[in-house]
């Protein structure tokens, strides 16, 4: 198949762009920051000595505001744009989006969960409470991926098709059962509900970012070992096994990790569409389906987009912040129909 971008030369575009994402990123905002301070303050925080003169206004933003919600903005697009290379590469449909098997709507269940029922964990810990809202969406993310791969196995085999049928019918009955919450909130918990269910990178911190960071750092090492195998499961689940490759733990590996991958990335940002879709769409477009390219340029392409997305979504209505889940969709869904009707043509 030919491509429109060598593997080299998309790799170093996809690189620069990122860290021009990333400079962005720490340097503008409602309080935007001269980028050479933003670069020199940043070279501090990373230990190097540095002239401190007129420093300590942006040492100060960008190690409490604005470090953590950049991490936490390339952890979770480059994760959710992995989990979406896994689960075309599972479906073998480039339409394929990482909540097909369940998890984002798991995730929003177990938040609603935590939200309006908050009160009924008044007696955790308080080493537990700052984290029982991420945690709690985590497990349900868990929960329903666990569940739809259970209702998809049948006689030691996995169908993929039974898989995703279970995974659409789990995503309405636990977004019913948010809808049920949402009726029965307060209109203080009913804000917080609906503002989590849009997405956001406000108020990230070092004590949410570790898990996903950690989380996001196991799948983002793994999943590219499996890259050759993917590449065989284009061919077909008969072809890919006369290759050699184990099929069955091969679906199990891409489960888990987009379990994993995508309730971390849910649990501390809330709910982000499109990220997920689109760029592994955009690089298969670029560099064609290997997996080999595929899975990497992918996790800088996702970091970037959802690094602009946040941009966005600062600066437009500054002071004000837009909801991410907002921004992305609004870049996600025109640009994705775009693809569409340009392939069709």
């Amino acid at each position: 198949m030919t491509t429109l971008v060598k593997p080299k030369t998309l790799f170093i575009g996809l690189a620069l762009l990122c860290v021009l994402a990333i400079w962005l990123s720490l340097a503008l905002g409602p309080v935007s920051l001269p980028l050479l301070d933003t670069l020199k303050a940043a070279l501090r925080l990373m230990g190097l000595p540095i002239e401190a003169q007129g420093l300590e206004q942006a040492e100060l933003i960008l190690g409490q505001i604005r470090l953590p919600r950049t991490l936490l903005g390339l952890a979770v697009g480059g994760v959710l744009a992995l989990s979406g290379v896994a689960m075309q590469g599972l479906f073998r449909n480039p339409l394929a989006d990482p909540g097909l098997v369940g998890v984002s709507s798991g995730a929003a269940l177990g938040a609603a969960v935590a939200i309006v029922g908050g009160s009924f964990f008044g007696g955790l810990p308080d080493a537990v409470g700052p984290y029982l809202l991420s945690l709690c969406a985590f497990l349900g993310g868990l929960g329903v991926t666990a569940l739809v791969y259970r209702l998809g196995r049948h006689n030691g085999q996995t169908n993929v098709a039974t898989m995703l049928l279970a995974g659409i019918a789990l995503t309405a009955l636990a977004g019913s059962a948010v809808g049920l919450f949402t009726y029965l909130a307060d209109d203080a918990t009913l804000r917080t509900l609906t503002f989590w269910n849009l997405g956001s990178l406000n108020g990230a911190s070092y004590s949410r970012l570790w898990p996903l960071l950690l989380v996001s750092a196991g799948v983002a090492l793994w999943l590219p070992r499996r890259a050759k195998a993917l590449n065989a499961l284009l061919l077909g689940e008969s072809e890919a096994n006369h290759l050699g490759i184990d099929v069955e733990r091969l679906k199990r590996e891409l489960v888990f990790c987009t379990a994993l991958g995508v309730g971390a990335a849910v649990a501390a940002a809330g709910m982000i569409g499109f990220v997920g879709l689109v760029v592994p769409h955009l690089v298969r477009f670029l560099a064609g389906p290997d997996h080999r390219v595929l899975l990497p340029a992918s996790v800088l392409a996702g970091a970037s987009l959802l690094l602009f997305a946040d941009l966005v979504a600062r600066l437009a209505l500054a002071p004000a912040e837009l909801p991410i889940g907002i921004v992305t969709a609004f870049i996600g869904a025109p640009f994705f129909l775009y693809l569409l009707l340009r392939g069709r043509a």
